[in-house]
């Protein structure tokens, strides 16, 4: 039985599990890696810059201090892609890490230096603990309001997958699982760059019948790719997947999706980017995914696009002119 977790990463999404996990009934450690965030969440209980109207228990250990970690039976990661090799080496040299039961990944992406998935970063740096992958379409907002919200844990090991549902369910808090961890990662990773390019579109005024068709082809391409990694078929048709995939595409509360609008709507890149402290992990990985597609020979049209617009300076507007010209296809091609 699980009892205790230490979550690691004090964003909107890091905020919300451990509240999750604390009404769950879990003795939680809340650690994040900057100080002042930390002593103010300490203070007044609440994060003020990431998630505001959300009260955590008095129960609830919060530290920057890595010193400070106790030993927990479920180490929580949830920070961006891009910290995820730094933070995981960081909590294995702590007391926190001494007795842990499971590790469970919370990011989406895919590490552009080793095409490894989230899970065998954090694998890497904590050698012998079963790993586990929360994921699906799930706004930290909406979880903080209590609104019905529903996951998927990806674990190969069926009683480790039933353990942590129990772990992460509430009368509001829905989990499914699976064993199929590789699809479940890729399907999170991969629906980032194409919410960006909904939010071109929505930006650029295509209307809704452009913005429909868009997303339905880039589930096309997230399958291709996706079994070509390994995952199976029908992980992208479920919560990690199609799920993810549309309310990434279409939510106020899409990070990517805003930057899509933003760049439809004329601003640069790096301007949009310098505005926000929240991370938008559809930019980074879309190099990452754009190089994976190629190393597999996997045909991924709307991604070439979508990497030339972030990464190759070509415009929204060129972008979508290409997607639109190209030679007409059978649909299941």
């Amino acid at each position: 039985m699980i009892q205790s977790a230490t979550v690691i990463g004090a964003g909107s999404w890091g905020t919300a599990l451990a509240s999750v996990l604390a009404m769950r009934g879990l003795q939680v450690q809340f650690w994040g890696r900057d100080a002042e965030l930390m002593a103010q969440i300490r203070a007044t209980r609440r994060n003020e810059r990431y998630l505001p109207d959300l009260t955590l228990p008095e129960s609830m250990v919060i530290t920057s201090d890595v010193a400070a970690l106790q030993p927990a039976d479920l180490l929580v990661f949830v920070v961006p892609s891009k910290a995820i090799r730094s933070t995981a080496e960081l909590i294995a040299s702590s007391k926190a890490a001494a007795q842990a039961r499971v590790l469970v990944s919370c990011a989406k992406g895919i590490d552009l230096e080793t095409g490894r998935r989230m899970s065998e970063v954090i694998g890497a740096s904590l050698p012998g603990v079963p790993l586990a992958v929360l994921t699906g379409p799930n706004h930290a907002e909406e979880v903080a309001r209590q609104l019905a919200t529903a996951a998927v844990l990806a674990c190969e090991d069926e009683t480790i997958a039933k353990a942590l549902q129990a772990c992460f369910t509430l009368p509001f808090f829905r989990t499914y699982t699976t064993d199929d961890i590789t699809g479940a990662e890729w399907a999170g990773a991969m629906k980032n760059p194409y919410a960006i390019a909904a939010g071109i579109a929505h930006g650029l005024k295509l209307g809704d019948n452009a913005i429909a068709a868009l997303v339905t082809r880039a589930l096309a391409e997230m399958v291709r790719l996706g079994l070509a990694e390994g995952g199976k078929v029908e992980t992208f048709y479920g919560l990690s997947g199609v799920g993810d995939l549309m309310t990434t595409c279409y939510s106020e509360h899409s990070r990517n999706h805003r930057v899509g609008v933003m760049l439809g709507q004329g601003r640069a890149l790096d301007d949009i980017l310098a505005s926000t402290r929240m991370v938008a992990e559809g930019v980074l990985n879309t190099a990452s995914l754009h190089r994976a597609a190629k190393a597999r020979g996997v045909r991924m049209p709307l991604l070439d696009e979508i990497n030339a617009v972030l990464h190759q300076g070509k415009s929204p507007v060129e972008g979508m002119r290409a997607l639109l010209s190209r030679d007409p296809r059978p649909e299941a091609d």
